[in-house]
């Protein structure tokens, strides 16, 4: 059985993390929901509960909950609305030079069958009390890149390929693509998250899928020498 708390120590300690590592874990159809984690009196966002998670809090969002129908659906939980399907809600934000651009993006975006999710569970790595789909986790460039794809390459080899868009990187790439693809992946940050939450211009995010966790743990152990060899030196 997984030691998350071990994982969240190592994790911490080796990339030098400011905020805990999060586990998310989606809640499926016929499944029950949860208990332990608290409801949130107002809408949030799913990226606005993946920060708050990252400083302690646990959290359960089922549609009801979920403010942005946007992730939302990428999740899975609710219908895509159709002004989002169309590319008119992103074009009127003006992000894009056309509503066909708009709506590729959506087009082309991952997500999960609608309905298949009934919810999202988020919490500190530390102290999930259920296996995680994904471990979402934030830090600056330099971390990161010791995840992503120092860690992620240790044991095979070969390059990474990184998929991204102007909009849904907590959602759809730092949740939805790993969990789907059974891969990390790696997002910058994007316009919707970085406007609604904590995210510092300084930061951004890898995801883990659960089934990796424990291999890019290990690497990291055997990693830490190298890193503190490769640090700038100053003074």
């Amino acid at each position: 059985m997984t030691d998350y708390a071990k994982c969240s120590q190592v994790l911490k300690e080796v990339l030098e993390l400011k905020s805990e590592p999060v586990a998310v874990t989606l809640v499926k159809k016929g499944q029950s929901l949860p208990e332990g984690y608290q409801v949130p009196e107002k809408n949030i966002r799913h990226c606005q509960s993946i920060m708050r998670a990252r400083r302690g809090e646990k959290l359960l969002l089922t549609g009801e909950k979920h403010a942005c129908h946007v992730g939302a659906s990428a999740l899975g939980i609710v219908p895509i609305p159709e002004k989002v399907k169309t590319g008119e809600f992103h074009y009127n934000i003006g992000m894009f030079d056309s509503v066909a651009a708009a709506k590729k993006m959506i087009e082309e975006r991952p997500e999960l069958e609608c309905g298949s999710i009934l919810a999202t569970a988020v919490s500190p790595l530390s102290k999930t009390e259920i296996p995680p789909d994904v471990v979402i986790v934030t830090g600056t460039p330099e971390q990161m890149y010791w995840l992503l794809p120092v860690a992620a390459k240790f044991y095979e080899g070969g390059k990474m390929l990184v998929e991204l868009e102007p909009f849904q990187a907590s959602c759809a790439y730092s949740t939805v693509f790993p969990y789907m693809k059974d891969t990390v992946s790696m997002s910058i940050g994007c316009y919707g998250c970085r406007k609604s939450t904590d995210l510092e211009p300084s930061e951004m995010l890898v995801g883990i899928p659960a089934s990796k966790l424990e291999a890019m743990v290990q690497a990291l152990e055997r990693l830490k020498a190298p890193r503190e060899k490769g640090k700038i030196k100053t003074g």
